[in-house]
């Protein structure tokens, strides 16, 4: 009975220990861009540029950005909140939707989504990644999604998971759906001949297509048309309405159930001192003056 046991506790000792080397591994390897892979965060947010490492105080001091100061751009104080649009996170995302704007402009005449409501759901995705620790912890330890499943994880500077995507495609097929919207939208996603033999590998690539956006965009796009299109069949009109579109694109279908008094909602956004909803910091996005002449108003 005691070999028996020994022998229970040398394999669970020896499991954890293996465990714990192929850990520091791929942190280490990591830290060399050894094992970059397509749809990584690092990846997929290199686009949008790199938040500066120091700002600089009233008094001429250098500050590292992160836990001792709030992301506002100077002359602003690196203690009192500010404005979403007032921080250095801002400048980021701002940059990366100015070179994507012909993309998303593409893709809102494609899908007839309007492309002030596209870029409203890149706004609180990418400022969470460039402000929440929980992102650049698990940055490190996402090529281990290749030994399991890759649904579960957001790709895609717009951040769709796989499997979102596949009940995208799933949704534009099935006229009984209630998230349908007709054949024309289903053309835009079909795929090429060669692209059938493996459609799983086909979609991750149009997902992290690190040089070309678009697809990124149409599925976000045709993810927001498709919640308008339940919406409206149970007799609300939300397609103009960030509150409800970018929250549940945050929130997912399963969370769409139109209703008269919906509440803007989503994971929680800290950026400039102060902690906005996933829906309500895309709203800000929409309601403001930024960007007005890349994606206007309507």
């Amino acid at each position: 009975m005691k070999r028996v046991l020994y022998y229970i506790c040398l394999t669970i000792i020896s499991a954890l220990a293996l465990i714990g080397l192929a850990t520091v591994s791929v942190f280490f390897a990591m830290q060399h861009d050894l094992l970059n892979v397509p749809g990584s965060i690092i990846e997929r947010n290199a686009f949008f540029g790199r938040v500066p490492t120091f700002v600089t105080t009233n008094d001429g001091t250098d500050v590292p950005v992160g836990e001792q100061t709030n992301g506002c751009k100077p002359p602003l104080s690196q203690t009192e909140p500010c404005e979403w649009n007032e921080t250095i996170y801002w400048d980021v995302v701002k940059g990366g939707l100015e070179k994507d704007a012909d993309v998303i402009s593409r893709v809102a005449k494609e899908t007839g989504v309007d492309a002030r409501m596209i870029a409203a759901t890149v706004v609180p995705e990418q400022t969470r990644f460039f402000t929440d620790n929980r992102d650049v912890f698990k940055r490190y330890f996402e090529p281990l999604k290749l030994l399991g499943s890759m649904s579960q994880f957001s790709l895609g500077v717009t951040g769709i998971k796989q499997e979102t995507a596949r009940q995208i495609e799933q949704n534009i097929m099935s006229t009984s759906s209630p998230f349908y919207t007709g054949a024309a939208t289903a053309a835009l996603l079909a795929y090429t001949e060669s692209e059938q033999s493996d459609t799983d590998a086909a979609l991750f690539a149009r997902l992290t297509n690190e040089k070309d956006h678009y697809y990124s965009y149409l599925y976000t796009a045709i993810y927001l048309k498709q919640i308008s299109a339940q919406w409206q069949a149970a007799g609300y009109d939300v397609a103009d309405r960030p509150d409800i579109l970018v929250t549940l694109f945050n929130l997912g279908f399963s969370a769409s159930v139109p209703k008269a008094n919906p509440q803007v909602a989503g994971s929680k956004v800290t950026t400039g001192g102060q902690s906005y909803s996933f829906g309500y910091l895309g709203t800000l996005f929409f309601q403001s003056d930024e960007l007005t002449a890349l994606f206007p108003k309507n």
